[in-house]
């Protein structure tokens, strides 16, 4: 039912199956639980440049940062000098994203552009609402009716933060499909070979690498990255629309001249750069905190394993999860808000 749910059953149910024979079953770490489902980490091998190096041979090194297998020896290897441009686990849910923001709102555009003043049904008519609301009461309400031009931005960016939130509540189906598949083999015997031997570690299936689950904009690299966006428009519309003279109108209009001199650089270079770094550290503390709480709290049922301690924790993980749908929209809503705020507060002196 909850996405957290899955991630502890998937790691406590999944760990007799990686387990070699003889080996008795880890122990449940709620640690490793945390790590695996919110930091980030390569999955699909990209370098430009570099050198390949297998296990075995010099210059392999066991504890580089990130380790492959190679599907036709099996065996690990890294990459020496070069570029390193691996896929991570956040940039393959954010492909999830964008594919399904093109299949919802291509098609719902489409249907508008027949006829704009027709309800063409609840599909269209949900995304007109929603795209009306950002219009009218986000975007024109804080930038004096000149926020046209900022309107695809604005839209686009919280539309892709509501579903990069939205997708990190929905359970890890790579994961869910591979559990399934493992606990149908758990049973057969599989006959040793070369491959196998080679193989020391489970490596997942493409879909449990692609579909992982993981909540894109718990990362401080996509959440910052969305804030310097907003850096370079707060800076680009202020010169737009004030010219040259944005630089020396930062500071509010009537200030005494010894008092500009020290408003002036918390006004043209502080300012901005604070607005950016709440915009980061709201949505990416927002969106971890949440899931934190809900995977210690199942993680308590496993590691105490009694039923007094579940029937405090399941309630409590769900009331979590469904404060975490409010939160979901409430900070795309934000992000989107505050952005439209401090891109209109750059048009005009104050």
């Amino acid at each position: 039912m909850l996405k957290q749910i899955f991630a502890t059953a998937l790691l406590l149910f999944s760990l007799p199956l990686f387990a070699s024979e003889g080996e008795a079953s880890k122990p449940f770490d709620l640690n490793e639980v945390l790590v695996h489902h919110l930091m980030d980490h390569a999955e699909f091998p990209f370098n430009i440049g570099g050198t390949k190096v297998y296990e075995g041979h010099e210059g392999f090194d066991p504890h580089a940062e990130n380790i492959f297998v190679d599907h036709t020896s099996g065996h690990r290897f890294h990459f020496v000098g070069g570029t390193d441009l691996h896929i991570t686990r956040r940039v393959t849910m954010m492909w999830i994203v964008s594919f399904l923001l093109l299949v919802i709102f291509i098609p719902a555009a489409r249907i508008i552009a027949r006829n704009p003043l027709k309800v063409q049904g609840r599909f269209a008519n949900a995304v007109e609402a929603f795209i009306n609301f950002l219009k009218k009461d986000v975007v024109d309400a804080n930038t004096d009716g000149h926020g046209h031009s900022y309107y695809h931005y604005i839209f686009t960016l919280f539309f892709f933060i509501l579903f990069c939130n939205l997708m990190g509540l929905i359970p890890p189906v790579g994961e869910v499909i591979q559990l399934g598949i493992e606990s149908v083999n758990a049973g057969e015997e599989v006959p040793v070979t070369a491959h196998a031997e080679a193989s020391a570690h489970h490596e997942p299936i493409w879909i449990a690498k692609v579909w992982n689950g993981i909540t894109v904009t718990g990362d401080v690299s996509v959440t910052v990255s969305l804030a310097l966006i907003t850096l370079l428009l707060i800076y680009g519309t202020g010169f737009v629309y004030q010219g040259p003279k944005f630089i020396l109108h930062s500071v509010p209009n009537g200030v005494p001249a010894p008092l500009y001199i020290l408003m002036w650089p918390l006004e043209f270079i502080i300012s901005p750069l604070a607005k950016s770094f709440a915009l980061t550290v709201r949505l990416l503390a927002n969106m971890t905190a949440g899931h934190v709480i809900i995977l210690a709290l199942l993680g308590f049922i496993f590691q105490f394993q009694t039923l007094w301690v579940s029937l405090a924790s399941v309630p409590g993980a769900i009331a979590i999860y469904f404060l975490e749908l409010f939160v979901a929209f409430l900070q795309a809503y934000v992000f989107a808000l505050l952005t439209s705020l401090f891109i209109g507060s750059s048009m005009h002196r104050h």
